[in-house]
Order: C-alpha cells, then structure tokens, then sequence
C-alpha cells in the first residue's frame, strides 16, 4: 500500500508540473485572482481557463467527491497528497466555491439522490455559483430566531423575508437558504433547509459598503418567492441539523484564511519594506521577533489542519474542533495584517494610489475586522470550546 501512495504522489507531482501553467503558481494579489464560477462567470486570463479546464476534466477541482457527481474519486490519503503537492509548487486552487466548501459536504450527507445528482455535477464544473442564507438583521449569532418564513402552497414554498451579510448574493446563481415552516415550534425545531434560483422572481440584493471600501456582503430579500417541495434538503422542520453540519464546514473553510496559502512569507514581505541588515536580517529585531512568533502559530494552525483532516478520515473528529479552528485561524489572519502594516509604516496608509495598488495593504487589514465575526464571533467559538470540548463548569 505504501509503495501505490508513493507511486500516486510521482504521478501526481509529475501531472501538476506538466499541467499548471506558470502564472498558476503564483500568489494571488488581487481578487480577480480566484476563480468563482458561476453562469455568468469570466477568466482573467488564459492561464486561469487553462488551469481550471485541466483540473475540472481531471476531476480535481474537488478531488475527494464521488467520480459520479464529478470528484475525482480520491481516498482522504490522496486528496492529501494533492493539496500537499499543489501546495509544493504555490499552485492556486482552480476554482473556489460555496458550492464546494459549504453546500456539497451537507448535499452528500442529507440531499436525495436526485438533489445530489442535479447539483453537485455543476459544482465541481463551475457551472453554479451559490451563495449562503443563513443570518437576518435580528438572528446573527442567535442564529435560530430567524423568522424568514415559508408557508406551504401545494408542491411550493412561498418565501417572504430578509437575510443579512451574505457574501457574494449579487453574484451568485443560487442560494442555500434556512427559513421557519413552523411558527409554533421551539425555534430550532420549526426551520428547514431549501434551495432556490436566485433569479428567482421575488428575489433582490443590495450590497452593503464596508470600511475598506469594498464588500462581499449584501442584504437580501424574499418577497413570495415560489420554491418547489422537491428543493427541501433533509426533513422538512429539522434543518438545523443540516444547518449545523454545514456551519462545520463553514468554520473549517474560513479558518484556513489563517494558513499561508502560497502567500509571500511574512519576513519577506517586511524586508521588501524596511530592508536587511548586514547579517540579511530583517532590520528591526523587535518585528522580526513578532514575525518568528507569528510564523510559529501558523505553522501550529497548518498542522492542526492536517489532524483535523486524519480525525474525521478515522472518523473520530469532535464536532466542535472546526470552532476550534475557526477561532484560531481568523484571530492569526488578524494578526498578520496587523504584521503587514507594521512593516509598511506609513506607507501603506495610503490609500488610493499604484503604488500601493490601491490602498490594498490597508484595505485588507480593514477587512480582516470581520473575520472574527463572521461565520460566528470569536467569543461564540471559544463559548462552543468551552462547553463541549472542554466540558468546563458553568459554560
């Protein structure tokens, strides 16, 4: 067996070198550097197209899904040889998705055969981009208050409501929405899962502006919106049990912002800014203290990852850990930016010109502010930590 892993991973470094072009293998520095999919969806370059057509047909824009809903079939051992030897050569990934991080996991464990077969094939294509439903202006954290309600009319919902802070709802296709089918239920017991066209008539958005001066979030609202029964995924008033599986997920994709990712090292980019020392030492003992620190915590954040991956292959993960990981991955995001304005001192205040691309240092800092709120606060996950890993008294 060991000698057919060692045999997967030459053929899969040999693949990777021969497939992905140059300009893949570069870090990303702007946002047209990640390729969304969708129906209205454009490259930003050919290599871009060439890279996701290549993993696409391979099956490897998702490598552990099913070949049958177009995966690539692989074992938990072999996607992580291929992460690991995309990793190896700063490859991006060819195609980020909800559809991948957050919908898929919850279609391959609750969705019918049906619902698996219609949607999780354009997924992995890229045909699809799909957007979450899940917080309201009254129901962030105490997420099931939420009072979008779906009232039954024959083989249809009618939807009337308000989501809040869904990221990318002006873009995408579809959405992944909880609404309350039942208003005399304990709030967590009268809420279903459904999914809906977002073309849908009845369905708006607005974006909402952040400080940075740019944003994913939106408002969106339901006004007697026609979804059929057939697009209920789960039990009809259970799905906070699929909500809770998916919020695992969630909080696993967005802990990985805390990762590298192919990104320049934190002490490159900071000698870029300062400069070196005789010795070709960053120029500044004490931020170069601060980075060495740094640099060990994310190196902890990538190994955990990596177990957290091995548990739930054994099936022994705790589903708690994805707070754990959520918690400690947005918090060392926060802490980076911190890092990066340091190094650039006043010069990456600015704001608005080239030189800085934009203000893009500082604007990516701004942003990083909402990491430790979105997808649950830091104080929500280490409430959750407490509670049920560590089983602390009076959590």
């Amino acid at each position: 067996m060991a000698a057919d892993i060692e045999t997967f991973r030459k053929e899969t470094r040999a693949w990777l070198e021969a497939n992905c072009p140059p300009e893949m293998r570069k870090p990303m520095t702007k946002e047209e550097d990640t390729f969304w999919g969708g129906r209205n969806a454009t490259f930003s370059s050919d290599a871009q197209k060439v890279w996701f057509e290549r993993m696409r047909d391979k099956g490897w824009t998702v490598p552990h899904w099913p070949k049958e809903y177009g995966g690539g079939g692989l074992d938990g051992e072999e996607a992580k040889i291929v992460r690991a030897e995309m990793a190896a050569i700063g490859a991006r990934a060819p195609l980020v998705s909800f559809g991948i991080s957050m919908l898929g996991p919850a279609l391959l464990k609750y969705g019918t055969e049906e619902q698996k077969k219609e949607h999780l094939p354009k997924i992995t294509a890229g045909l699809i981009r799909w957007c979450q439903g899940y917080s309201e202006p009254n129901a962030g954290s105490d997420l099931a208050s939420l009072q979008t309600r779906a009232d039954s009319d024959g083989d249809h919902f009618v939807i009337t409501g308000q989501k809040i802070w869904t990221s990318y709802a002006n873009y995408a296709d579809w959405i992944f929405c909880l609404v309350r089918t039942d208003f005399q239920a304990k709030k967590h017991d009268g809420i279903s899962f459904v999914l809906f066209d977002m073309a849908s008539k009845g369905v708006s958005t607005k974006p909402i502006l952040l400080i940075s001066g740019k944003s994913p979030f939106c408002e969106t609202f339901f006004d007697g919106v026609r979804v059929p029964k057939a697009n209920l995924v789960g039990t009809l008033n259970r799905g906070w049990d699929v909500a809770k599986y998916l919020l695992q997920h969630e909080r696993a994709m967005i802990s990985s912002i805390g990762e590298r990712s192919g990104a320049r090292p934190l002490g490159q980019v900071a000698a870029n800014a300062i400069g070196s020392d005789e010795a070709g030492r960053l120029d500044d003992a004490v931020l170069r203290g601060q980075i060495a620190s740094f640099e060990v915590d994310e190196a902890a954040l990538a190994a955990a990852a990596e177990r957290a991956v091995d548990l739930a292959k054994a099936g022994q993960a705790h589903p708690a850990f994805s707070s754990a990981m959520k918690y400690y991955g947005t918090e060392l995001n926060k802490r980076r930016h911190e890092l990066i304005m340091a190094a650039g001192g006043i010069d990456f205040l600015e704001w608005e010109s080239a030189r800085t691309q934009e203000g893009q240092p500082a604007r990516a800092w701004l942003r990083t502010k909402a990491n430790s709120i979105e997808g649950g606060t830091s104080e929500v996950m280490l409430g959750i930590v407490a509670k049920r890993i560590l089983d602390l008294p009076g959590a």
